[in-house]
């Protein structure tokens, strides 16, 4: 809970220029993953040594998992939201148009459309490692999920790239407010599903899945 909220006001503060706001962001990050650090270990520990993943204990996870994927669904919804709002009745402070007035927008026929070509090539491939965990095909499961790896990694540099390159920035309206945030959460998103699967990947290698359990990639496959 303090990791998470030194992340937010952190990063409050640190989009307002406000001192210290960038030291208690970087504190807010490092809490944060060292929390999900310490839990990721114990609930290995749990699965892969201690035998105590029963069907009860599955069931709490799997409904955990589901709840926090609901929450991350309805949190995107509000960017969702205020991008449709201001687009489809932008408001006369903007121009009474969508781009607002001075707004270059990056082409979707450039990075954009590599982008969605790699999450929708990820989903498949991770897709195709869970089926082959479930059917005991280790070195089928292993392929499937460092393609998966490959088009995260390409996926987030190519973000970063577009980031660079973008002729509009977070401070330049409801566009590129709405723009960086919506895009940048995703982002985040996706780099948290890179160390999810990333460990799965270190499970799989020395044999901590079975056939009949492996929680742990379901969860990581349905975060992704």
């Amino acid at each position: 809970s303090m990791g998470a909220l030194s992340l937010t006001i952190g990063g409050v503060m640190f989009m307002h220029n406000y001192s210290g706001g960038g030291q208690l962001l970087v504190l807010g990050v490092i809490t944060v993953l060292y929390v999900m650090t310490t839990w990721w270990r114990d609930i290995i520990r749990e699965a892969a040594f201690e035998g105590q993943h029963t069907s009860v204990v599955q069931e709490g996870l799997r409904l955990g998992m589901i709840l926090f994927i609901v929450s991350e669904v309805m949190f995107f919804f509000a960017f969702f939201w205020a991008f449709f709002t201001s687009s489809l009745t932008p408001v006369f402070n903007i121009g009474g148009v969508w781009p607002p007035v001075g707004i270059e927008v990056i082409s979707p026929w450039g990075l954009p459309l590599l982008n969605t070509i790699l999450l929708l090539s990820s989903g498949a491939t991770v897709t195709w490692a869970h089926h082959a965990i479930v059917g005991g095909l280790k070195q089928e499961a292993q392929t499937s999920l460092y393609l998966t790896l490959t088009f995260a990694i390409y996926f987030t540099t190519f973000q970063f790239l577009e980031y660079i390159e973008a002729p509009f920035s977070i401070s330049d309206g409801v566009y590129g407010s709405t723009f960086f945030m919506a895009t940048g959460f995703h982002g985040f998103h996706v780099i948290i599903g890179t160390i999810f699967l990333t460990i799965c990947a270190m499970r799989l290698y020395f044999d901590h899945f079975s056939r009949q359990h492996h929680f742990g990639f379901e969860a990581a496959a349905w975060y992704w």
